[in-house]
């Protein structure tokens, strides 16, 4: 197959991202409305809040820790395949689930069955919308993504009537059978091989141990070539390593410090709005569509996020725009318990609604401009490796907040301040930068045309500008003509 110059930035790419619409529909809906089944669960096995948050914690952390083999699968064996993998395992832990007679069964078959077979399709199919845009990728990432918000906003409803007209069991078994057109996601997932993506053979390859004949063979071979077993050990060793070597990146560890704090305050709000908004009054059908307009917002801020990033205008300033809708989550989430009635809880659903939906827009196109397109696919398997621990523990932690001090107050200030820490912390460390980058500049500026030259007697040395880079040259030069000067 030929190899493109540059993403197509459409034809078959919207293919792509209408089957990354659905995988999102399928996978991070799905796993929101689990929030709806918390008091049948709850009311079912006499549980308290911490023990019951366990289930949606589980699904959550699974489908982010095993983000990185989703990644694994795509990139060595095939897309298509990883996602329709986990199209069947996550249908599979659903059923299954619909059968629990314990908290325990459903941690095993929704949690961990269910999670994983989500982690399979999710991290591919959002690395394969980065593969076929560039000039548009946000704007692709804002409509591959509202598929979250639009499944929210449609399941939320249907899944609390499919309770009430088949309990909690035949709803998990309605939800598997959907599940199951993940395997058609898949089927569209069609591989495209970019340039960028096919480098020469590695530098180590011109070492002794190498026969010569083989040099010449391996210098021809891409790292993304389908021949992998072709490969020596050495090679393939050197490709696995390459996939991760971003990792170093001073940028990117900013950006995974921050996303651990911002997915630690993000997750247990979508547990416990229902609840909370049960505790005030809230009847369950209005519960239900506060999560039904937080879902419809979020499709409108992934949507107009994505094609304002894509401006001229903001373009550059992508990076603030993610800080500032992490910051404003932040702040929603530190409004929340004093919003104790249905029509303060629906302005509230609106703005952190959108914002939800801005920042996870901008996600992967802020973890594309890190590290490039070519490494997307394993960079966002970490990235969403990362948020597994803080999905993992921060509900359970806000129930046992709520069992303690038996309010939501202080579960929902610390979901705040997270996220704003997450925030301040990307501001602070791009605002570090810009500091010393200006500080580097009027250094070179101030000296580009000197040069410090001092002697210890036999040996003259002289300092080049080339401050930012640290370099040093050592002249060494007659003693009797540079004291003459």
């Amino acid at each position: 197959r030929a190899r493109r110059a540059g993403p197509p930035d459409g034809g078959w790419g919207w293919m792509i991202v209408a089957g990354c619409f659905l995988v999102t529909i399928c996978t991070r809906a799905v796993t929101r409305c689990i929030s709806i089944f918390f008091v049948e669960f709850q009311a079912y096995f006499g549980q308290d809040y911490a023990r019951t948050a366990w289930i949606h914690s589980i699904v959550d952390c699974a489908t982010m820790l095993c983000a990185p083999l989703g990644s694994l699968i795509s990139n060595h064996v095939s897309c298509q395949v990883g996602i329709m993998l986990g199209g069947l395992l996550a249908s599979t832990g659903l059923i299954l689930g619909s059968f629990a007679s314990s908290l325990e069964h459903l941690y095993l078959s929704l949690g961990v069955l269910t999670g994983l077979g989500f982690a399979l399709c999710y991290s591919p199919a959002i690395a394969m919308v980065g593969k076929y845009f560039n000039k548009r990728k946000a704007l692709a990432y804002g409509i591959a993504m509202s598929g979250s918000g639009i499944g929210t906003f449609i399941l939320a409803p249907v899944v609390q009537l499919l309770i009430e007209q088949f309990s909690w069991r035949g709803a998990l078994l309605i939800l598997g059978g959907f599940v199951l057109n993940l395997c058609v996601c898949g089927a569209l997932m069609r591989p495209i091989s970019l340039k960028e993506d096919c480098k020469a053979a590695p530098e180590f390859l011109e070492q002794d141990y190498v026969p010569e004949t083989e040099k010449q063979d391996l210098k021809r071979i891409s790292i993304c070539s389908p021949s992998i077993k072709l490969w020596p050990h050495e090679c393939l060793c050197y490709c696995s390593w390459k996939e991760y070597d971003f990792l170093l990146m001073p940028g990117f560890m900013v950006l995974a410090v921050s996303i651990l704090f911002m997915a630690y305050g993000c997750s247990p709000l979508f547990v416990y709005l229902v609840p909370y908004a049960l505790s005030v009054g809230v009847s369950h059908h209005q519960a239900a569509f506060l999560m039904s307009i937080l879902g419809v917002i979020d499709i409108i801020g992934n949507i107009t996020f994505g094609w304002l990033t894509d401006r001229r205008c903001l373009k550059k300033h992508r990076y603030f725009c993610y800080l500032f809708a992490v910051g404003m989550d932040g702040l929603c989430c530190l409004f929340l318990p004093v919003l104790q009635s249905f029509p303060l809880l629906v302005p509230f659903s609106f703005t952190f609604g959108y914002f939800d939906g801005a920042y996870v827009t901008l996600i992967p196109v802020m973890t594309a401009d890190v590290v490039g397109t070519s490494l997307l696919s394993s960079a966002l398997g970490v990235v969403y490796f990362l948020h597994a621990i803080p999905y993992l523990v921060s509900p359970p932690v806000a129930g046992w907040l709520v069992d303690t001090t038996g309010s939501y107050t202080a579960s929902f200030l610390l979901c705040g301040f997270s996220m704003i820490f997450s925030s301040a912390l990307l501001c602070f460390a791009r605002l570090a930068k810009k500091i010393k980058r200006t500080h580097l500049w009027s250094l070179a500026g101030n000296t580009a045309l000197k040069q410090h030259i001092w002697t210890n007697g036999a040996i003259a040395y002289s300092v080049t500008a080339e401050l930012d880079q640290r370099d040093v040259t050592f002249l060494a030069v007659d003693t009797n003509s540079f004291s003459n000067r």
